[in-house]
């Protein structure tokens, strides 16, 4: 099943910037060979579900051997039955709008 999945992953009790955390992050999406955009406050990702996640796992054991103690993950799912749609597509309707 095709999955956009909208991640945020703060690590805590590790110091107050979290950029190397997510760099790691990146790195192990970038690894799984995953579509992911990078924004302010997480990342876009879209895949097939079990890679997804395998993929949002790996990044749990990679921030915890970083020295993260706990880590706290807000995760948003959408799927569609009707048709694949990538995180592309939603972005083009959205600008197609604007610009009528």
């Amino acid at each position: 099943m095709h999955v956009i999945v909208d991640l945020c992953v703060v690590p805590l009790g590790a110091g107050l910037s979290v950029s190397p955390y997510i760099a790691a992050c990146q790195q192990v999406l970038r690894d799984a060979g995953l579509e992911h955009h990078l924004h302010a406050y997480g990342t876009n990702i879209e895949g097939e579900w079990d890679a997804v996640f395998q993929a949002i796992r790996r990044c749990h054991e990679v921030v915890h051997e970083m020295g993260a103690p706990r880590i706290t993950t807000t995760i948003k799912v959408g799927t569609r039955t009707d048709r694949t749609q990538h995180m592309q597509d939603k972005i083009d309707s959205v600008c197609r709008l604007l610009e009528e």
